[in-house]
């Protein structure tokens, strides 16, 4: 559905800042290179403590970080071949959650029911990606899409990022292309206007012309001459719960999201760029150039807006009943996806608790009655 691109006042509803995620969906929680054979790390996707670990044959595994007997953090354990030894007592589960062994049983005992919650897991695009919602439907729910990853004339810029934000707010960042005013002493974009903005159930696209002046101009290969102003246009798309933005084939980002808390949220960035500089330069030299143009070039624009960000939660945290006003549609039309996923899962586990009662009532009317406790009619 296309919207009105008009910059009009609208109240923010608060509620925004208390909604969870809809966890039936890929979030992503580390690179993958980080993490070696034999190795664990501990992760948390919106409340939720994971233990990720590889096994000694490179094989990944995600589970819940809490032992089974004790509840001890499963993290600070060791590897084992293809399984994870709790440090506690060194009660050993598979990938699967089950407790396979206990060191102190002799092997002909039988061994209790201990299991912890298994999640789905996977890499691609150098990234770690766990499904932390219904186990059943993490088939069916694709990765984002990523084509510039194989690319040859691209060079690629992981951004890593961590924010102590709640993730509607980091967000919202993404999407507002106004606030270049933020850096303007970077040589960043100015005199921004939103030209499209559509939107389904799950997504938002918008588009906005921006300009551009000074050596960013240059060297991202938007003109030839850095002391001229040009005009390109920006294209955002959010697909819950990630993004993708683009400016005019100079360069394409890729941003994964990854709701951590109610103030707390990563995100996990890849960055295409086309420099206006000699392929044969480029190409020794892809990670050495790579590592520069984040340090030198975009690190500076992330450590602006993680302030603004991370501002406007803690103003938030002190009074949550104050009132905001929001003048961008594509904001507001972010906000609703993003209350409108919750919702939608709240309404599914609503309904699923409601069917599990009627379930377990029917199962205790069919006791009472074979028992004799109930007549039946």
């Amino acid at each position: 559905m296309e919207l009105a691109t008009t910059l009009t006042s609208q109240t923010v509803q608060n509620a925004i800042r208390e909604i969870g995620i809809n966890p039936d969906y890929w979030y992503p929680v580390g690179w993958a290179n980080k993490l070696q054979p034999g190795h664990i790390m501990p992760v948390t996707i919106w409340k939720q403590a994971i233990a990720v670990f590889r096994d000694t044959g490179g094989k990944l595994h995600a589970l819940e970080d809490a032992c089974a007997h004790k509840g001890v953090a499963l993290h600070k354990g060791q590897i084992q071949g293809k399984h994870l030894l709790c440090p506690y007592h060194g009660w050993e589960f598979n990938g699967a959650g089950q407790c396979v062994k206990i060191p102190y049983l002799p092997e002909t005992h039988k061994l209790p029911c201990a299991q912890v919650r298994s999640y789905p897991v996977c890499e691609k695009y150098n990234l770690i990606w766990v499904f932390p919602g219904d186990a059943s439907l993490a088939t069916s729910i694709p990765l984002p899409e990523v084509p510039e990853f194989d690319d040859p004339d691209c060079l690629m810029v992981p951004i890593p990022a961590h924010f102590q934000a709640h993730f509607t707010i980091c967000n919202e960042n993404t999407m507002d292309v106004f606030h270049g005013f933020l850096h303007k002493n970077l040589q960043g974009w100015f005199d921004p206007v939103l030209t499209s903005l559509k939107t389904t159930e799950s997504s938002v696209h918008a588009d906005y012309r921006v300009s551009y002046k000074g050596v960013m101009t240059k060297i991202l290969g938007l003109s030839d001459r850095g002391d001229e102003v040009t005009t390109r246009t920006v294209s955002l798309h959010y697909q819950y719960p990630h993004y993708h933005s683009s400016l005019e084939g100079v360069s394409s980002l890729y941003l994964m999201r990854s709701p951590m808390g109610a103030a707390e949220t990563k995100s996990f960035t890849l960055m295409f760029l086309r420099l206006n500089l000699p392929k044969w330069l480029v190409q020794p030299f892809k990670p050495l150039i790579s590592a520069y143009v984040w340090r030198f070039l975009f690190s500076k624009f992330l450590d602006q807006d993680i302030e603004m960000m991370e501002s406007e939660q803690r103003t938030y945290s002190n009074n949550p009943q104050r009132r905001y006003v929001e003048i961008n549609p594509a904001i507001i039309a972010l906000q609703k996806v993003m209350m409108r996923q919750y919702e939608q899962y709240r309404r599914k586990t609503l309904s699923s608790q409601l069917s599990g009662n009627q379930q377990e009532e029917s199962l205790s009317l069919s006791e009472a009655i074979s028992s004799g406790r109930v007549e039946s009619s």
